[in-house]
């Protein structure tokens, strides 16, 4: 059995198409939508919206100004729109209509759960035929029981902060996480999009921070002992796997650069 897994698709849906190549099956870690895209300003939802040199703006503001600076510059972008929800919600279906699509076409069957970067509620209008949208769930693949829980953790006491009122990210607090996680039994395959909270597979040398891991998965490892824990999420991390017990935890790549998927055989 030959199983491919990627993960931060960010609207590559030419490379998606070809994912499923010499596979039995596909699996999506979610983050299919490309929000702001930091390398082609243009593209992205908002290089669609704004245009490429606002975006590169943003994107200068990110990296050198203030929140504060940030926050402003945000909401005149969004302030400019007359329905900015509306625009939101056009550009990201246009994305799912190419993504799903190219899911859709592949001779094997798919099976995606949603990263933070997504809209899950608009996942049912696109999934169709040979996707199947798993969250909390488990499902069998050749043999195998694969688990997936969607999402990021919201860390403890955080709350979400939109400089605009019309997109928000796939976040869950951690009791919504831990109820997600809790629904997966003899789990041989742990999916998520977030990775467990090991310090190594958490911290993005990039960006120079760690991002949110999931204690919740540690201990699902521990007492579950799967053979793989793959996911995705840190673009850059550390490191890209770690041993621990029995179970292989494997970040899966940043799939709209790398292009490749990884590969599980058995």
């Amino acid at each position: 059995m030959r199983v491919h897994v990627v993960s931060d698709v960010h609207g590559n849906a030419e490379a998606l198409a070809r994912a499923g190549e010499g596979a039995d099956a596909l699996v999506v870690l979610g983050d299919l939508l490309d929000f702001v895209d930091y390398n082609e300003h243009g593209k992205g939802i908002l290089g669609t919206l704004f245009g490429a040199e606002k975006v590169g703006q943003f994107a200068r503001l990110r990296r050198e100004g203030t929140r504060e600076e940030t926050v402003a510059f945000s909401r005149s972008l969004w302030a400019g729109l007359a329905d900015p929800a509306a625009a939101v919600t056009e550009a990201i279906r246009e994305q799912y209509a190419a993504l799903f699509g190219a899911m859709r076409a592949l001779p094997v069957p798919t099976y995606a759960t949603p990263g933070n970067v997504d809209a899950p509620d608009l996942w049912p209008e696109f999934a169709g035929d040979g996707v199947t949208i798993v969250d909390g769930e488990v499902v069998e693949i050749g043999g195998l029981r694969f688990g997936f829980a969607g999402g990021v953790v919201l860390p403890d006491g955080a709350v979400v902060r939109r400089a605009n009122p019309v997109w928000r990210p796939y976040l869950r607090t951690r009791d919504e996480f831990v109820a997600a996680v809790g629904k997966l039994d003899d789990v041989e395959v742990l999916c998520t999009h977030v990775p467990p909270a090991f310090p190594e597979l958490t911290y993005d040398v990039v960006a120079r921070r760690h991002e949110v891991g999931s204690e919740a998965l540690i201990d699902l490892i521990a007492a579950q002992g799967p053979r793989w824990a793959l996911f995705g999420h840190v673009h850059q991390p550390l490191s890209s796997r770690l041993r621990t017990g029995c179970t292989e935890c494997r970040n899966v790549g940043h799939f709209k650069v790398t292009e490749r998927p990884y590969v599980l055989r058995w």
